[in-house]
Order: structure tokens, then C-alpha cells, then sequence
């Protein structure tokens, strides 16, 4: 378990994603996998690698504050979803701009234009596992 008392706020402001994960049984790593072939996955993440070249000229991880708002725009419950949990969790304007870029990222993923708020809930996941409770 992360000693979050030891990580400042500002250096996990600059963290896309954050996870605690926990152990996993020893049965469970010794058991077949049955998820998707990894073939599967890399082709499905050098899509959206190409969506995002196309349509910016650059991985979202590289977007600017300025491009963020302008490439990673949410339809109104995701808009929504996002203010209850910025205030709810008191994230900055920093984490802001960081949830829409994954965000932005998940819909490339599923070869979305939009950004929507399933997009949305899924990133405030990624990001509310290691903030203050």
C-alpha cells in the first residue's frame, strides 16, 4: 500500500492515473488467462495512436492546457460528472485538464469522437483510488 502522507498533493497533481492495487492470490496467477490477446489490445492502442496523430498531430499525453480544451470536449452529463467530482473530491485545475485528457484517451480507445460521460466516470476512477478520503 502507497504511503500517500509521503507524496505531496502538487507532485500527485501531475499523475494521469492513480491506482492502489492490491495483491493478487497465488491461484489466480497460477490460473489460464482469459482476457484478450495481447495482439488484440496493442492493435486496438495503435488506433487510437493514429486517431489521436490525426487529429492533433500528437498522443494526448502530450496536449497542452490550451489544446486539452480544445480537443477534449465532453458532452453535458460528463460535463456534469466531472463538477460533482472536482468538488466532491477537491481536485485542482490541474487534475481537471488531467481527467479530460484520459478521458479523451479512453474514447480514442473506443474510436469515440466525444468525449461522454461513461469517458468520464472511468477516468475519475483512475484518479480518486490514492486521494484523500
Amino acid at each position: 500500500m502507497c504511503n500517500q502522507s509521503r507524496i505531496s498533493g502538487p507532485l500527485l497533481d501531475r499523475i494521469d492515473i492513480q491506482m492502489e492495487v492490491g495483491a493478487v492470490a497465488p491461484e489466480i496467477l497460477a490460473a489460464d488467462a482469459d482476457g484478450e490477446p495481447s495482439q488484440l489490445i496493442a492493435a486496438r492502442v495503435q488506433a487510437a495512436t493514429d486517431i489521436q496523430l490525426q487529429r492533433q498531430g500528437k498522443r494526448n499525453q502530450y496536449l497542452s492546457t490550451r489544446e486539452i480544451d480544445h480537443y477534449c470536449k465532453t458532452d453535458k452529463p460528463g460535463k456534469a460528472r466531472l463538477k460533482v467530482a472536482m468538488e466532491h473530491f477537491q481536485w485542482s485545475g490541474r487534475a481537471y485538464h488531467r481527467i479530460l485528457r484520459v478521458a479523451r484517451t479512453i474514447a480514442d480507445l473506443e474510436q469515440a469522437e466525444r468525449i461522454s460521460e461513461p469517458h468520464i466516470s472511468e477516468a475519475v476512477q483512475y484518479r480518486q483510488a490514492l486521494r484523500p478520503r
